[in-house]
């Protein structure tokens, strides 16, 4: 932390936040309060708990815990960071509109790469904790750079020695590429076509740019505007030094166009194929060749036409940082450096950064608040705490955000800029941000139904016209395979990803169905049935019906389902074996459940814990990490809980584990071996939760908090119960 002072959550309308920083006079005026407190790292000031007796009472003190991480607008605020490829966007961008960050803000950044560069050889990966890649290190190091570190910094030093090593700057991926030459360190020849005259093709062409996964299409489109204009930054003293340190040659010797196909082996996920070379070939043999400036002139006006519309669509928020730190780039080239659209995208940059003990990182989106506020919701009211009169108050409050959180309308521009409908939606952060999401939606609406129905006098205030409006929702989203896609439904053929330009990412170009989305709508659906047993009946039976066909497709020969936005098999096993509970099918009378638990029980490690390398999710089959975790292991014996595993041994370990792991009140970072020394309920971080698009693992730095309790909780219940809950 910053010796000039303290830093403070500033939290903004919807549950938006970011950070504050106090000066040293304001930060003696207004103590920071336990979530700042915990969040940097430092140890809460709370009593001892009186030591837990069994399961429940340790899901009792988790729970006390937790509850003093909430915001007084009842949603629990934390990082979701970890992808080393944010930060740069942000940095860059800012950089080139000339915004600096505030003195303490540059002091955090800087100290954040220093905390995470690689042990060994000083460079970057593409997320934290990963082997250094050529993306993490080119562009974190020109970050070092630009925040102000000297080139023979020793940090600087040890990672350009790596960058060099990796084959020198020319070697980026395409995303990389695109930030250098915004930056004025690269040249756009050296880029493969990206012409934004694909925007002007007739909407219905499988391949059109509105049909490929929101995520990709979001970054692609002002990088189309970015390339047609060739934006280069004046150059500076220091980014002419840059163009030196980057390279293993003189820049002005580079021959660019050899440069486009050349990505760093370890960057390489995703290599280029045939057909992508050959799309390339075309684009360069026609629009990039023949130049058709009328032509030119209506494309940079339809991309910059969208740009606009998704600027007011999510509040200038974005889809996530990346686009948002390339519109802002595209703003200034467009509308210069006084314009209002400039001043809110630098306005709201703060929303994406986020505090930690190693320093200032960039998160993912504008925050995980929907996400992680659900889970705790449903976690209080499964394990029967929410009707502890000590927690009907937290309760109350996250019943308050839920019902502010909920989209109640389309996108400002919806069918102009290919919005999928959001009236009824949660969105994984905030409304402002406004995108629907399958699973945020499913399990924002089991939030609120739970909320609503498990204790006596709760009010209603999200109305069941409303609760209409996410089942409607829901229901227009199924995908003809049966199963749940992300943000919308699938535009596009699977072949489309053969023209995957990322590198780095695995499927990016279009839609998928997933797992875990499929299960989060399955869920709510027969939760809300519960409610409403006559609302749309038959369309939520065909449904839910056709999406448990479809998960049982997708069970592997070994009993296991794949995760794609966790670490890996157990998570998504935990969503799966949930949902076809809810249908009926349990361990006792299910070829299937039984397979899926035969398969965690093989996977339960020596101390009575799961424990699972992020490497499964490229790997594709079960990697076991070298230690158990207390996320995973929750997550395996949940999924135990919801198949009605008649054995409750293992799930006896897995609750011993867990309890073992609670913390003592003196620290918030040392393990306690001993149940009987005070608690204050915490559990410390372990390894990384989260995954996207195969490669990229992302923090979810609550789910130890959460899981936790809700696991301790259920289990007791199971186990004092006689195998139900």
């Amino acid at each position: 932390m910053t010796e000039l002072g303290r830093w403070r959550i500033k939290l903004g309308a919807g549950g938006s936040h970011a950070w504050d920083y106090l000066s040293e006079e304001e930060s003696l005026r207004r103590p920071q309060n336990e979530i700042d407190r915990y969040w940097l790292g430092i140890p809460l000031n709370l009593p001892s708990l009186t030591p837990p007796k069994n399961a429940l009472d340790s899901a009792r003190n988790g729970y006390h815990f937790l509850k003093h991480l909430q915001a007084p607008d009842g949603h629990f605020p934390g990082e979701y960071g970890g992808p080393m490829f944010i930060l740069p966007g942000l940095v860059i961008a800012s950089y080139i509109v000339e915004a600096p960050f505030m003195e303490p803000e540059r002091l955090e950044m800087i100290r954040y790469l220093q905390n995470t560069a690689h042990p060994v050889d000083g460079g970057w990966g593409l997320h934290v904790g990963g082997p250094s890649t050529m993306l993490g290190t080119a562009l974190n190091y020109v970050s070092l750079r630009l925040l102000g570190v000297d080139a023979q910094q020793p940090t600087a030093v040890k990672a350009r020695k790596t960058l060099h090593e990796l084959g020198g700057a020319a070697a980026c991926p395409t995303w990389g590429k695109v930030w250098l030459c915004l930056l004025g360190c690269y040249e756009w020849e050296g880029v493969n076509p990206m012409p934004p005259e694909l925007w002007l093709l007739p909407d219905w062409l499988p391949f059109h740019p509105s049909r490929w996964w929101v995520q990709n299409r979001s970054v692609f489109l002002p990088m189309t505007y970015l390339y047609r204009v060739r934006f280069k930054a004046t150059l500076t003293p220091l980014t002419s030094a840059l163009r030196k340190e980057l390279y293993m040659e003189p820049y002005n010797s580079i021959f660019w166009p050899a440069q486009r196909d050349n990505i760093a082996p370890g960057d390489l996920h995703a290599p280029r194929t045939l057909l992508l070379r050959f799309m390339n070939l075309c684009l360069s043999a026609t629009v990039e060749t023949f130049t058709i400036r009328p032509l030119q002139r209506r494309a940079l006006d339809r991309v910059y036409q969208l740009i606009c519309m998704e600027d007011e669509n999510t509040n200038f928020q974005d889809i996530a940082p990346v686009s948002k730190m390339l519109h802002l780039v595209c703003r200034f080239h467009a509308e210069g450096r006084e314009s209002t659209a400039v001043a809110q995208h630098i306005a709201s940059r703060g929303d994406v950064m986020w505090v930690t003990p190693d320093g200032m990182l960039a998160s993912g989106t504008n925050g995980s608040q929907l996400w992680d506020t659900a889970f705790i919701a449903q976690a209080l009211a499964e394990t029967g705490l929410i009707n502890e009169e000590e927690n009907q108050e937290s309760a109350l409050k996250m019943l308050n955000w839920l019902d502010e959180a909920q989209i109640r309308h389309n996108p400002k521009h919806f069918k102009t800029a290919y919005r999928h409908p959001t009236k009824g939606a949660w969105s994984f952060s905030t409304k402002e941000q406004g995108y629907t999401l399958t699973d945020c939606t499913g399990e924002g609406l089991k939030a609120v139904l739970y909320m609503q129905n498990s204790w006596r006098d709760a009010p209603k205030l999200v109305s069941d016209a409303r609760l209409f409006d996410a089942v409607d929702l829901m229901l227009g989203m199924q995908n003809s395979d049966g199963g749940f896609a992300s943000y919308e439904l699938i535009r596009a053929p699977q072949v489309l990803e053969s023209l995957n330009a990322t590198e780095v990412f695995g499927n990016t170009m279009t839609e998928h169905t997933y797992v875990e989305c499929t299960t989060s709508v399955i869920t709510a659906l027969r939760i809300f049935q519960k409610h409403h047993p006559e609302y749309r009946k038959k369309d939520i039976d065909r449904t839910t019906a056709l999406a448990i066909q479809y998960l049982h497709t997708q069970q592997r020969p070994d009993g296991s389902w794949y995760g794609s936005w966790g670490i890996c098999f157990t998570y998504a096993m935990m969503f799966a074996l949930e949902s076809l509970a809810l249908g009926g099918e349990t361990y006792a009378n299910s070829a299937s459940v039984k397979r899926a638990c035969e398969f965690l029980i093989s996977k339960q490690m020596t101390d009575g814990g799961w424990g699972e390398s992020y490497r499964s999710c490229i790997e594709r089959t079960y990697i076991h990490h070298e230690q158990s975790q207390v996320v995973q292991t929750s997550w395996a014996a949940l999924a135990l809980i919801y198949a009605r595993y008649p054995d409750v041994e293992p799930l006896k370990r897995a609750v011993a584990l867990v309890r073992a792991r609670q913390l003592p009140a003196s620290t918030s970072y040392v393990a306690a071996s001993n149940l009987n020394r005070r608690q204050d309920g915490s559990w410390a971080q372990e390894a990384v939760e989260g995954i996207f698009n195969t490669t990229c693992t992302i923090n979810y730095p609550l789910f130890k908090l959460t899981f936790t309790v809700w696991m301790l909780g259920l289990a007791h219940k199971y186990i004092e119960g006689g195998n139900s809950v």
